[in-house]
């Protein structure tokens, strides 16, 4: 399988001025563990994930006044569609992180996740008797 048949299409694009919160909110409401951050001023696409969110509160940073600018990662790996599951696992593996921004013609054109994958590579779950 590949990249693009795991992918979720569902981008959540936020700006660097966004606070924790309201990037948290809008994951939240949207289901779905990192945002893209598009920063023309600090080299363009970078990511924001849950953890990093975690990682702020669990230092007592305020997610009211922190700025999603200072803790995206902007040094980011990017995955493209036609590359194999195994070739997005083993990037994740290799980086240490859960989430591939799947770029096409330059642009974000999803995110394929550790929980994207693994849904590709574990059987259906199965309905259990009650």
């Amino acid at each position: 399988m590949l990249v693009r048949d795991a992918m979720s299409t569902v981008v959540l694009t936020i700006g660097p001025a966004h606070t924790l919160r309201q990037a948290a909110a809008l994951m939240a409401a949207r289901s779905v563990g990192a945002a893209v951050v598009l920063d023309p001023d600090a080299g363009g696409i970078g990511i924001l994930t849950e953890r990093d969110i975690l990682n702020s509160v669990g230092l007592g940073q305020d997610p009211d006044t922190e700025r999603t600018h200072a803790h995206t990662t902007n040094d980011v790996v990017f995955a493209a569609p036609g590359w194999t599951l195994e070739e997005a696992a083993r990037a994740m593996a290799h980086g240490g992180f859960r989430h591939l921004i799947v770029l096409d013609r330059d642009e974000p054109a999803g995110i394929v996740s550790v929980r994207d994958i693994i849904g590709c590579w574990a059987p259906a779950r199965q309905q259990v008797p009650a």
